[in-house]
This record gives C-alpha cells, structure tokens and sequence, in this order.
C-alpha cells in the first residue's frame, strides 16, 4: 500500500486531501447546526463561476474560485440579513445563477474541456506545486479564522437571538464563517469537485450527529470520518483506476449509513 507514497503526485493528493478534510469537517459542523447545509452546494457552483473565468481569462482558476466564492457568500448573507429573505430562497436562487453562468462563460470562452470536468468532479491526483501552495496559505487563515470564534460560532449556531442579547455581535460572526466556508469549498472543488464537495462538507457531520455525544466529540467524529473518507478513497481510487472525489463521497456515504446502523434504537 505505501508504494503509492513514492509519486510525487500522490504525496501532493494526500496532502491536499488531508487540509480539505480537517477543514470542510470543522466548519461543516456550525453549517449543519444552522442548519445551512445547501450553503455549501450553492458555493461550489459560485466557485465555478470563478474557475471558468479562469479558464477563459487565463488566469490562475483556484484563485478566483476563492474570490467568486467570497463575493457570492457575502451577497448571500447580505441578502438574508438586510431584506429578510428566506435563506433557502437565497440560495436556490445563487445555486441556479451561478450554474448557468459558468456554463455560459465556459461555451462562448470554448473552454468547455478536461479542466472544467475536473473541476466539476475533482482531480485530486492533478493538484500541482502551485494548488497546493494555494490550499495551505488560505486553509491556514481559515483555521485560524474558525478556532479564533468558536465559541461565538457555537453560540450563535445553537440560539442566534440570545447570542445577539448577550453583546455577540451575530451579523460580523455569519459574515465570518459565509466567508471561511467560500473559502474552504473553493479550495475543495479541486479535490473532491463543485458537485461533490457539500458530501464532504456536510454527512461527515450528520453521520457524527448520530452517536449524541456532545459538541466537542461530534466536532471530533466528524473529522474523523472525513479523514478517513479521504484516506480510504484516494487509496481505492489510485489501484482501482477510479475517479476520486466520487470515491471519497461514497466512502463517507458508507460511514454514514454504518453510523444509522450502529445508532438505531
């Protein structure tokens, strides 16, 4: 099994999958109890506007799926906040938005090709020097971002009015974690793909939820189980000719129907 090791390629891929898991399943945790699970699909297609302008523009395409994910974030929090729109609302309208932009500026661009669909489904094993680099100074901030407020995030993510009455200042907090989740979900497209990358985000964190054992351990589980997923999943991908993202969602989707099983009263 260590022979895989020896390719550059796949130190990078594992590498990268290891920050992406760590990060998509800390915050994945606080979108789950807010109950803002389909913010993550909706970013996903937002970064795709990003990598097609990439594309087309010839420019660097991780770049400015982070700068598109940030703008769309803030516009979708700004939306909710200020006009008191329903949140799904908001969101299926970005989501459909986004989607057909990206197809759009892709056709006219004719940039339509191998680069999109693994942008669209992942290419872990493609992660360069320079992606990598990218992936490590932004997940850095994220981190840093998410453990610097977490007990604001927790609070406001279990009762966002009494948070508000106890001085936390709850509209800077959600504008803080729409923009470390953009973030995050920008950087994932490359490895698991826009399509995917709510799977990753989101059932590492409900299959946690099962087991009823408190914030900090759930936090924990689901950081394990989506270790584990990126593990398991770019180990089966690189023998088995596999496409990896699906790989790793089906394995995080495994955990999740074994934690319904284990957990059934």
């Amino acid at each position: 099994m260590l022979e895989m090791f020896e390719y550059d390629f796949m130190q990078r891929a594992f590498l990268a999958g290891i920050i992406i898991a760590v990060l998509a399943s800390i915050s994945g945790t606080f979108v789950v109890l807010r109950r803002y699970s389909m913010i993550s699909e909706t970013l996903a297609h937002s970064a795709l506007v990003g990598v097609a302008v990439g594309l087309v523009a010839g420019l660097n395409p991780l770049w400015m799926a982070v700068v598109f994910a940030i703008f769309s974030a803030w516009l979708i929090e700004y939306l909710r906040s200020y006009f008191s729109l329903y949140s799904d609302a908001v969101l299926a309208v970005l989501l459909s938005g986004s989607l057909a932009t990206a197809v759009i500026i892709v056709s006219l661009g004719g940039a339509f090709n191998n680069s999109l669909f693994s942008y669209l489904f992942g290419s872990i094993l493609s992660v360069s020097n320079e992606d990598l680099i990218t992936i490590l100074i932004f997940g850095t901030i994220s981190m840093v971002l998410l453990l610097a407020f977490s007990k604001e995030l927790y609070f406001i993510a279990y009762d966002e009015e009494v948070a508000q009455t106890s001085g936390i200042k709850v509209k800077l907090v959600n504008f803080l974690l729409v923009t470390v989740v953009a973030i995050i979900i920008a950087l994932s497209i490359r490895v698991v793909g826009s399509l995917l990358i709510g799977a990753l985000m989101v059932i590492p964190t409900i299959a946690a939820l099962q087991y009823k054992v408190g914030f900090l351990y759930t936090v924990l589980l689901a950081l394990a189980f989506a270790l584990v997923s990126v593990a398991c999943g770019m180990t089966l991908s690189f023998y088995f000719s596999l496409p990896s993202g699906a790989t790793i969602v089906l394995c995080v989707l495994v955990l999740f129907i074994l934690s319904l099983i284990r957990n059934k009263k």
